[in-house]
Order: structure tokens, then sequence, then C-alpha cells
């Protein structure tokens, strides 16, 4: 899938399950660009994240692989001395806590980008999960990760679920956006396909009606 997402001109990222060596090695070795950590909720999670995908003496990453040098269309050693410099660390901030830590968390040096995971924080707030909502807490959150995160040069960022927020997104300063899902546009189209079929809806006169 790396090789495919390069091959089409776009950042091949990979979202890990967990903040893991094994996991964040696992994706780098196999070509990913860059890393998106869930949950990062202090500064010793956010150093743990950035050691493990830096090579020594930066970090931890085991040496080893040879897909993770094709994926940047280089050799082994080119890439072993510059994977430091291009690999990109992005971690979430999806819990109160991260919002409370958001000062030590977001000033670990080798941080580039903060995603905010609307659900994920709103349920740890005690709030009914949505992308979208004008709670006072939840609004306020946002606007400290966005400004804490200018401050250190980390770019700050949020998953949305459309076109309209992301523009509104983009205009109140974020710079990394997710929109929607991958399933959610499977659906959509899937829904408007079958939509147009006939037995989607009612069965002409004199037919059948096929479910």
């Amino acid at each position: 899938m790396f090789a495919a997402v390069v091959a089409g001109g776009a950042v091949p990222l990979a979202r890990v399950p967990w903040n893991t060596g094994e996991a964040i090695k696992r994706v780098l070795d196999c070509g990913a660009w860059g890393i998106v950590v869930p949950m990062v909720n202090s500064r010793e999670e956010a150093e743990a994240a950035v050691a493990a995908a830096k090579y020594p003496p930066a970090g931890v990453r085991s040496v080893g692989g040879s897909l993770h040098a094709a994926s940047f269309g280089t050799g082994a050693a080119t890439y072993y001395a510059r994977a430091n410099e291009e690999i990109l660390v992005v971690v979430q901030a999806e819990s109160v806590a991260s919002i409370e830590n958001a000062e030590a968390i977001l000033s670990v040096p080798g941080i580039d980008a903060v995603f905010i995971g609307p659900n994920d924080l709103l349920a740890s707030m005690g709030r009914t999960p949505a992308m979208e909502t004008d709670e006072p807490e939840f609004v306020q959150a946002l606007e400290h990760i966005r400004r804490t995160a200018a401050r250190h040069g980390v770019a700050p960022g949020i998953h949305v679920a459309d076109a309209e927020a992301a523009n509104r997104r983009m205009r109140e300063g974020f710079q990394f956006i997710a929109v929607a899902s991958d399933l959610r546009f499977m659906l959509a189209a899937a829904r408007q396909e079958l939509g147009s079929t006939r037995w989607a809806g009612e069965a002409p006169a004199g037919e059948v009606a096929r479910y």
C-alpha cells in the first residue's frame, strides 16, 4: 500500500494502533514516510514515540529492512543517514490529559504535528462523541492546542466531517486535516449507485420488488 501511495504522487503515512516501538518500527520499515501515534497524553509518551521513530543517537529504532529505502527511492546508506530528518512524527491529542499537558508534549524535539481526535476528546470530557460541537470546553481545548502547537513550530491538525469543515478549520490555522474516512466515501458512493437501481425503490406496476 505504501508503494502504491508513493506511485500515485502522495505521501504514505500510517496511524499505528498504539504507541509501541514494534508498531512504529513495522510501518516505517515497510516504507511509511511518517507515523500518526494515538493517545499521547504525556511528555514521556511523546518522547517514546519520537525515540521509536529515530535511529541512534536520536532514538532507539533498530536498523534493518530494505523496503524503507525503496519507498524513498534511494539506497540503504542514504536512508539511514537521512531518515531521522525525513520521517514525520505526528502525535494525537484526544483526551483531557493531552490538553492539560499540551505544553509539555508539544515542546518535545522531533514532534512535527499534532492531530486532534474530536470523538475521543469529547468522550474523555464525558460528552457524546461527535465531529463538531459548540461545547465551550471543547472549543477552548481546540484553540489551546492550536496556539500551543504554533508556539512550538508544530503543525496543528484535526479530523473533520466534510469539505466545509475542512475549509473552516484551515481558515482558523489548522494545517494537518483529515476529511471523513475512506469507509464513509465508499459507502456514500455505493448508496448513490444503488439508489439509482430499480430495486432500490418501489417496483414498477406488475413487477415484484427485489430486496
